[in-house]
């Protein structure tokens, strides 16, 4: 009949090489497989003043960072900001419209001979 438990004999541990494992190093961070970001900004007048908001929020490197503020500013600025963003558009407008221009019948040179 055998002896149970069995026990195994104690053997030493065998000393590993520095360079037997091959090490593999981390792909470059200058192209992540996954990365985003998001900003969100809001501007609203009441009043005098003109009230800002703003979030951004990215993660980049494996590394999750958000900033939010608020903040007040005079109604004047607020205006500014809004005159100067209806000229961009307009301008922006002009640009498409000039372009497309060529497709209108009544775009070409009036001819004084038609009849």
């Amino acid at each position: 009949m055998s002896k149970l438990p069995v026990r195994r004999a104690e053997r030493a541990p065998r000393k590993v090489e520095q360079d037997a494992v091959e090490v593999i190093k981390p792909t470059s961070r200058a192209n992540p497989f996954f990365s985003f970001r998001y900003s969100y900004t809001e501007i609203s007048a009441t009043g005098g003043k003109a009230q800002v908001k703003s979030r951004k929020t990215r993660f980049e490197e494996g590394k999750l960072t958000s900033e939010a503020f608020e903040g007040e500013l005079d109604r004047s600025a607020y205006e500014q900001m809004v005159n100067q963003a209806q000229d961009y558009f307009l301008g922006q407008t002009a640009l498409l419209m000039k372009s497309l221009s060529w497709l209108l019948p009544f775009s070409g040179k009036h001819r004084p001979d038609r009849d």
